[in-house]
């Protein structure tokens, strides 16, 4: 004899099954905080000197790389201190340069203090952070995590919060 499943009860019972598979695969993570960070990935970023802070000029980038060769990022002496800034006067931030959208290497605006695209005119905000102001990226520019040191007066970078475009993992 065989039994009609109308489509909607059909959709109800896969449902039912796949919340109940999801129920017993998450009896298997593990139960604690410790536990779980045994899988987290930290990324083995090499410490690169950027520039001294006293030589820089507000609204002046200056060109690196980090965390390769293959990485171009720029510096920026802001001239106020911003979010994720370093040195004296926490001013200090840096970023890739290439874009989230495609990957074209962006172009720093010191008139309106903001990276601009010029493949698909995507402007980023280099005061809050790489924050995408307008166009067709939906990502930040990835920040460069920046450390100061006050006897060296130097500058370094240590990371980078966000993906750089065209990487599954920022370190090659």
């Amino acid at each position: 004899m065989t039994q009609h499943v109308s489509r909607r009860d059909f959709f109800k019972m896969s449902g039912s099954l796949a919340a109940g598979a999801g129920v017993a695969a998450a009896g298997l993570a593990p139960a604690t905080a410790e536990a779980a960070e045994v899988g987290s990935a930290i990324l083995p970023y090499k410490p690169e000197v950027v520039t001294r802070a006293q030589s820089m000029k507000v609204n002046q980038p200056e060109h690196f790389n980090f965390p390769d060769a293959s990485s171009p990022c720029q510096a920026v002496k802001m001239g106020q201190a911003v979010p994720g800034g370093v040195g004296p006067d926490k001013d200090i931030v840096a970023y890739s340069t290439l874009c989230t959208h495609q990957g074209c290497p962006t172009v720093y605006d010191a008139n309106d203090r903001t990276f601009k695209c010029p493949c698909h005119f995507t402007i980023f905000d280099a005061e809050k952070g790489g924050q995408m102001v307008c166009g067709q990226a939906t990502e930040n520019l990835p920040q460069i995590v920046l450390e100061y040191d006050a006897k060296t007066d130097s500058v370094t970078a240590v990371a980078v919060e966000g993906l750089i475009y065209g990487r599954q993992s920022n370190v090659l």
